[in-house]
């Protein structure tokens, strides 16, 4: 029986994964840590697993060494999800990022060596977009760090610090590196549930640029499913490794607009182009031969088919998602001082 500490669980990929494992594994135990901040809904956690004798709910900040040090000292499995997560947003506010993203990775990694005795592995969770745009046809996990955003940088110095700790104390730490997710319960500040609401809402779909900055897109449940192989393999083979969660294939932002649109019956040509983004990642494809080599892990769900499912969750989820339509336009400061918002 493993216990697992789960920490930012009430996010959109730390929810997903929560439900994932606690039906996978129904004699485990999973405590979940989260600060509760916009992106972090208590309702994306099903009420039966909230009721469950398995499942403990903890409120707050992975900031808190003292709090951290007590979740760690009864874990077996420590996965750090907790981060703020947007590039927009951290062009705007990037503080927060940094105080979370480092300092908050800093609290759980410095809790996990004062109790290396009795965890058996410490999972972070990092970002493709620590690489920034891609140099190579697929991003191996070699690939130069050269983060363009606030957001990329401060998930960056969390990602070299935590190799930091490897190196310095011999954590069972592995390190993985996400491409795009999209599925359900993602907040409507990201691409692919902005598009899907507007498409329902009947407005247009505002795309950055020229539509053409192409992403490695990665369906939620996917994701989850490798995370819990990371949970269950050999230690021997993932120790300090650093591993890419991609499909191999990337998509551009105009080619998901098109998608999304003809799949929801609108017609291709509902798109309003606006200013490019800032910090915008131009392209980003993943190279999946580590997972494959180290995990016998390869996405299974094809973005026809994960889209499908999503839009079926968007369409049957009104409640959940209009209460957020507010926070779709993010305000962020330009480099003269101009307020200007982003879609």
């Amino acid at each position: 029986m493993k216990h697992l500490l789960v920490t930012g669980g009430a996010g959109f990929i730390g929810s997903n994964f929560v439900r994932h494992y606690f039906e996978a594994h129904p004699t485990d135990r999973v405590t979940v840590v989260d600060k509760l901040t916009y992106a972090g809904n208590p309702e994306n956690i099903p009420e039966r697993i909230k009721k469950d004798a398995r499942f403990r709910f903890w409120y707050g900040d992975v900031c808190n060494a003292g709090l951290m040090e007590r979740l760690v000292s009864r874990a077996d499995v420590v996965v750090h999800m907790a981060a703020e997560s947007h590039v927009a947003r951290s062009i705007w506010d990037d503080r927060i990022f940094f105080e979370t993203d480092v300092l908050g990775t800093q609290s759980v990694a410095s809790a996990i060596a004062k109790n290396a005795s009795r965890i058996d592995r410490f999972i972070h969770i990092s970002t493709s977009e620590v690489y920034g745009t891609a140099e190579s046809k697929l991003m191996d996990e070699e690939h130069p760090l050269k983060p363009r955003s606030p957001y990329a940088s401060a998930k960056a110095g969390a990602d070299r610090l935590v190799y930091s700790y490897l190196c310095t104390y011999d954590l069972p730490a592995v390190i993985v590196r996400p491409f795009n997710n999209y599925g359900p319960f993602q907040h409507l500040e990201k691409a692919v549930p902005r598009f899907i609401t507007s498409a329902i809402l009947g407005e247009p779909l505002t795309v950055h640029g020229d539509g053409r900055a192409a992403r490695d897109w990665l369906y939620v449940e996917d994701h989850a499913e490798v995370l819990d192989r990371l949970v269950h393999c050999d230690l021997k083979k993932v120790r300090g490794e650093v591993v890419n969660l991609g499909t191999g294939r990337s998509i551009s932002i105009g080619e998901i607009a098109r998608i999304i649109l003809e799949a929801m019956g609108r017609p291709t040509d509902a798109v309003e182009p606006v200013e490019e983004r800032l910090g915008q990642v131009h392209r980003h494809t993943s190279s999946t031969e580590k997972a494959e080599r180290l995990l016998g892990w390869k996405a299974k769900t094809r973005f026809e088919e994960g889209i499908l499912r999503t839009i079926d969750w968007y369409r049957s989820n009104d409640a959940w998602w209009r209460k957020l339509l507010w926070m779709r336009h993010i305000p962020i400061l330009t480099a003269d001082g101009e307020v200007v918002q982003y879609y």
